[in-house]
């Protein structure tokens, strides 16, 4: 595990998904076998990988990844570091025929992403990436509603995603400064458009063409150790995306933005038969025949709250750590070559749609998106 002194790293990969199989007796894969998972801390930073391993009575850290990826007994690499080292790392572990679970973005730029896919495939190795928001209990109701039939024709998406990232003067950031500076990897759409492809692709249709505005609203923050530093990454992205089938999503990106929602992501899709609002949680639906008809008069204050006119989805079905989720169908497949479609491909997608948004924010236009192959 590589990456684990981050904060995605360490508390939704290490603590909330493989210590959390390990506290439940392992992962039972149904035939009376138990996998055990057995974490090799792996870093530049060994004081700092000895103290999580200390905290949580694990055995094996090193700053060796060479060494590491040698060791017979290590079956798969995961990554979690940033963007900007995470393909070289990736590609050392294919060549050490290893299976690679990773983070997005899988590489810097898409033509990078698929060549590395296409290294893994080429290597006969197992091969996954992070695709967690698939997991989430909101959106699982979500994927309920459409494979029911709920909404009829599905016409249009609707998604809202952000928070205000405080600059770092008076309050300390929420997101590390790597994440402001395009030198480094980062920038929202980067960040964010590898998920909105994913969440589109699966539960709407393919991503046909982009078209997207990128803006640094703020231009000066400050880094870790309160230094101030110039922000060249995008921190708000406006996109908007024809699916395959028809159906137009929008979604508005914005690590400056203050929210006035009940969640902090929302995606609320508009059908021929009815519409639902889902966020990471929840999910509120409102059926056709239940669409209140509201009238446009300024003249007249409002009399009617059109929040209390959706009906929540009820939690039928409880919903693990999406993180978690994940990682047991990956070790499954591993394992016991069980079904598995969230590949190094669909991480090069990710990247190419990001890649796309970029151009044609700097290009002023729409743009397609092609499909890709290995």
């Amino acid at each position: 595990m590589n990456g684990v002194t981050g904060r995605m790293g360490y508390r939704q990969h290490l603590v909330r998904s493989l210590l959390a199989l390990r506290e439940q007796g392992g992962l039972d894969l149904g035939d009376g076998t138990v996998l055990w998972p057995e974490p090799v801390l792996v870093g530049r930073r060994e004081e700092a990988l000895r103290a999580i391993a200390e905290r949580h009575g694990l055995e094996h850290v090193s700053t060796d990844l060479a060494a590491v990826l040698a060791d017979p007994e290590v079956e798969i690499y995961f990554d979690a570091q940033v963007t900007g080292a995470r393909e070289a790392a990736v590609r050392q572990a294919v060549a050490a025929g290893k299976h690679v679970y990773c983070e997005k973005p899988t590489a810097l730029t898409f033509e990078s992403s698929l060549e590395i896919a296409r290294l893994a495939d080429a290597a006969g190795v197992k091969h996954g990436v992070v695709q967690d928001k698939l997991f989430l209990p909101g959106l699982l109701k979500l994927k309920r509603l459409i494979d029911g039939g709920f909404f009829g024709e599905i016409l249009s998406v609707r998604g809202e995603f952000g928070y205000w990232v405080f600059e770092g003067d008076w309050q300390s950031a929420q997101r590390p400064s790597w994440n402001y500076r395009s030198q480094d990897g980062g920038g929202i759409v980067a960040d964010m458009f590898p998920h909105w492809e994913y969440l589109l692709h699966e539960l709407f249709g393919r991503v046909r063409t982009v078209q997207a505005l990128t803006r640094t609203h703020i231009g000066r923050r400050w880094d870790e150790e309160g230094k101030p530093y110039e922000a060249t990454a995008d921190d708000a992205a406006y996109g908007i995306f024809e699916l395959e089938g028809g159906a137009v999503a929008q979604i508005n990106s914005s690590w400056a933005v203050r929210v006035n929602r009940d969640e902090l992501v929302e995606f609320q899709v508009d059908g021929t038969h009815g519409s639902a609002v889902a966020g990471l949680r929840g999910c509120r639906i409102q059926h056709r025949a239940t669409t209140p008809k509201p009238v446009w008069n300024p003249d007249l204050p409002l009399t009617e709250n059109f929040r209390d006119q959706w009906q929540e989805v009820p939690d039928n079905t409880p919903a693990d750590n999406g993180f978690k989720a994940q990682w047991e169908l990956f070790l499954r497949h591993v394992v016991r070559d069980e079904p598995w479609r969230w590949d190094l491909l669909a991480g090069a997608r990710g990247v190419q749609l990001a890649d796309l948004g970029l151009r044609s924010s700097a290009e002023g236009r729409r743009l397609l998106v092609p499909e890709v192959a290995l």
